[in-house]
């Protein structure tokens, strides 16, 4: 009887254990795209998109020029001296400043999304250096997404964008030419029960968003040197003679259930739409999820209620408590401010400094695996003079791996 009451209760057992689901997790590597494609087919467009909505990093090289420039960082520094110059940034700085990316902190909690590497400048690298530091890279590339084209639609494409001087923004024909705006206007089907307080709207919306409609002359647009139609022509058999080969290999060794396609004539929502339902049944995802708080209430108990991740389900206490994450990492216990509480994984953490909630937002993981947490153990030795307090110190510390 014993036994079949045990074979009974057994299968309402709770199998799932939320530690080792979280402790997972953290040890799990975040999701990693690389977008390829020919010179102009929309590969920084669709990168973009796919950070925003995979919540990854994007590394690309203008915005890894622009961010290093921002933050006053050492390789930022020598971009700026050189631009002053009137010099170009080298292969070289622009290369380190990529790969120096993917190996911080943000990107191995994040993933990132690698656009425009490899280069078609060989004047570092060579193309095949270039793919076989791809391969060998900390965080391999989940996806390959390769964008593909036809060169004459291509090129055309790319001989009608213009740029506007003032702003720096690039426009499509589409945006400019009368003619092909005429006909879009034409060809559409617009539904006969819209109000007129909806077009109002609309068109208040559209004249908002791009500043250039609401100027009837386009003559401040520009064509760039390198959207003329025979550059465009020579970037494209460029790429076919020195990276299209290289990239087919590196294509073919990538698993075909992580290899994606799409076509680049579409508009780029719908790239981009194409691209996140062939990545949703392979089962890669990547959950991270902040909400800030700032109460200064009773912490716990305003905390726990505000903006509930699901109905009837409120934000929980983690180990750490009131304690900082990253003060109780580097040795310290600190009580965390409520101005800086975030939660994570459904969990609150409160951090003490502005610079410990950076950090933890960065890559909160080498603040939660374990042993942590665990709070410091802090020994004092005393004893007369030459009684090897020293040597006794720096024993306990090798054996705890502690500090003296």
């Amino acid at each position: 009887m014993a036994s079949q009451e045990e074979n009974q209760a057994q299968p309402f057992a709770d199998i799932f254990d939320e530690d080792e689901a979280e402790q997972s997790f953290l040890l799990s590597k975040p999701t990693c795209f690389v977008i390829f494609g020919k010179p102009g087919s929309g590969k920084k467009t669709l990168a973009r998109k796919l950070a925003e909505r995979w919540k990854c990093i994007l590394i690309e090289a203008s915005e890894v020029i622009q961010t290093n420039i921002h933050e006053e960082t050492e390789y930022g520094l020598k971009c700026q001296e050189l631009l002053l110059k009137g010099q170009s940034i080298s292969e070289e700085l622009v290369t380190e400043m990529i790969l120096q990316k993917i190996e911080s902190p943000g990107v191995a909690h994040f993933g990132y999304v690698l656009s425009g590497f490899p280069s078609l400048s060989e004047e570092y690298m060579t193309v095949s250096q270039q793919i076989e530091k791809i391969k060998n890279l900390k965080l391999k590339p989940d996806f390959l997404v390769n964008i593909k084209c036809p060169d004459y639609d291509l090129c055309e494409r790319i001989s009608g964008l213009r740029q506007d001087p003032g702003s720096g923004q690039v426009y499509q024909r589409s945006r400019w030419d009368s003619e092909v705006i005429e006909k879009h206007k034409t060809e559409e089907d617009q539904p006969e029960e819209e109000s007129e307080e909806e077009d109002e709207e609309q068109e208040e919306e559209e004249t908002e968003e791009d500043p250039l409609r609401t100027s009837e002359s386009f003559d401040q647009l520009v064509q760039r040197p390198e959207d003329i139609l025979e550059n465009a022509v020579e970037r494209v058999g460029t790429y076919k003679n020195i990276m299209l080969h290289p990239l087919e290999e590196l294509m073919t060794e990538q698993d075909c259930r992580y290899l994606i396609e799409v076509d680049g004539n579409q508009q780029p929502d719908d790239v981009f739409e194409s691209k996140k339902k062939a990545c949703v049944p392979s089962g890669k995802t990547h959950i991270c999820c902040y909400c800030c708080f700032n109460k200064q209430d009773k912490l716990f108990r305003v905390l726990s209620s505000c903006n509930p991740i699901a109905p009837r389900y409120r934000w929980r206490r983690s180990r750490w408590g009131k304690a900082c994450p990253v003060a109780l990492k580097e040795g310290d216990i600190v009580m965390g401010n409520p101005d800086l509480a975030v939660s994570f994984l459904g969990k609150m953490y409160v951090l003490s400094s502005p610079e410990a909630l950076k950090t933890f937002m960065l890559n909160p993981r080498p603040y939660l695996l374990p042993p942590m947490p665990l709070p410091p153990c802090k020994v004092l030795v005393f004893g007369p003079p030459f009684s090897g307090r020293t040597t006794l110190c720096n024993l306990i510390a090798h054996k705890y791996k502690g500090k003296v």
